[in-house]
């Protein structure tokens, strides 16, 4: 669901071409698949759990690297263009909406069940 409301975004009130296309993708979904491994990674809340140092710590310096990414000088080489800011600011708040969903979903999913009457 999240992938096609990126893309009605992308394409709808940012009419973006290819390149900014390009670049917003890969911004939105490297902030989902990094955050989303914090939620995952445990039954309980996310905010109540702490991860790994590792996991804490690459996570925690990925994020801003892969915000500055597009603005890199290097960044045309992987065909990457500056994202305008307000698009960068919808992306962001994507992405943390997405980690809310999994996050309840997560919860939905571990929640107790009342057992199965034959």
């Amino acid at each position: 669901m999240f992938d096609l409301v990126t893309f009605a975004i992308l394409l709808g009130p940012f009419a973006a071409g290819a390149l900014v296309f390009r670049s917003g993708w890969f911004v939105e979904s490297l902030l989902t698949e990094l955050m989303v491994a914090l939620v995952v990674r445990t039954r309980g809340s996310v905010l109540r759990s702490r991860p790994g140092r590792v996991l804490l710590w690459t996570t925690l310096a990925l994020l801003p690297l892969t915000l500055a990414i597009p603005y890199l000088p290097a960044a045309g080489v992987l065909g990457f263009v500056p994202i305008p800011m307000i698009l960068l600011g919808v992306l962001v708040a994507l992405a943390v909406a997405y980690v809310a969903a999994a996050e309840w979903l997560k919860r939905v999913y571990y929640a107790p069940r009342a057992p199965h009457l034959p």
